[in-house]
């Protein structure tokens, strides 16, 4: 390909992007836990139907970032927020906002997989009974089972969703987690790091779902894999010490990123 096709091709893709509008919005975003300021005035955008990757070094703000945006800070003795994040418009941090009704539009799948200590269908069918989503039991069978084919779990485990969800291997259980996640039909789904537990086989797998996920969803990752970050996402933010160094394309922010930082730490020369 030459250097002509390259940059029309680089144009289309950042039109094409540009194009997509953005389902949350974070505005001069800070966060306390304590004395200690984690986050420093973060002005990032959330573009829907995309992936959008978070990375930086360990102790950057990533993650402090990603659980701002369904209010899992609160559940932190002595956090505090400051800055706005709308969702769709709506400020999630006005007083009026049900949390509960948030977290059901913002899911999220943990680091390691947590099911419940229940059968897969209960860890399924859970999210769905409380916010009243079923009208009759058909209706429960019917979400657990699109649920799991979403997570594409159904076909290993459909003959035994009345089994005990953690009998699962470490792979199976982070689908169902995915599964329970999307068995409330969320509109966004915040994923802390959800392959470091598993082995590359149930890596992939879950790679793959996240890419076919994105179709229905708008996805955050935070990942400490460089691979994994270039692979999966469209968007690609990265963090150094509670700021955000940029946030771009991530084909452009792996190969030509605008702070020598991003640089530096794609190279690994810290982190």
């Amino acid at each position: 390909m030459n250097m002509l096709t390259e940059a029309a091709v680089e144009k289309a893709l950042d039109q094409k992007m540009s194009n997509v509008p953005y389902k949350m919005i974070g505005q001069d975003v800070s966060v306390y836990y304590g004395e200690k300021r984690a986050l420093f005035d973060v002005n990032l955008n959330i573009r829907e139907n995309t992936v959008t990757a978070l990375i930086g070094p360990s102790g950057c703000g990533k993650s402090t970032f990603l659980r701002s945006l369904n209010r899992m800070n609160d559940t932190i003795e002595g956090c505090r927020f400051a800055g706005k994040i709308t969702l769709d418009g709506d400020d999630i941090y006005d007083p009026d906002i049900d949390v509960v009704e948030l977290r059901a539009r913002v899911g999220m799948v943990f680091q390691k997989p947590n099911p419940f200590p229940k059968t897969i269908y209960e860890n399924v069918s859970y999210g769905p009974r409380i916010h009243g989503l079923a009208k009759s039991k058909a209706d429960l069978d019917q979400i657990v089972e699109v649920s799991l084919q979403r997570a594409g779990l159904w076909n290993e485990v459909k003959d035994r969703v009345h089994e005990s969800g953690t009998g699962l291997s470490g792979g199976q259980q982070q689908r169902l987690c995915i599964a329970r996640a999307v068995a409330v039909s969320p509109e966004v789904i915040l994923m802390d790091e959800p392959c470091s537990a598993l082995d590359p086989i149930a890596t992939a797998k879950v790679e793959e779902l996240i890419h076919e996920l994105r179709e229905n969803y708008t996805i955050v990752i935070v990942t400490h894999s460089m691979q994994q970050a270039a692979r999966v996402s469209q968007r690609t933010a990265m963090f150094h010490l509670g700021n955000l160094v940029e946030e771009n394309d991530t084909d452009k922010m792996f190969t030509n990123p605008d702070d020598p930082r991003t640089q530096d730490y794609i190279m690994g020369r810290f982190g």
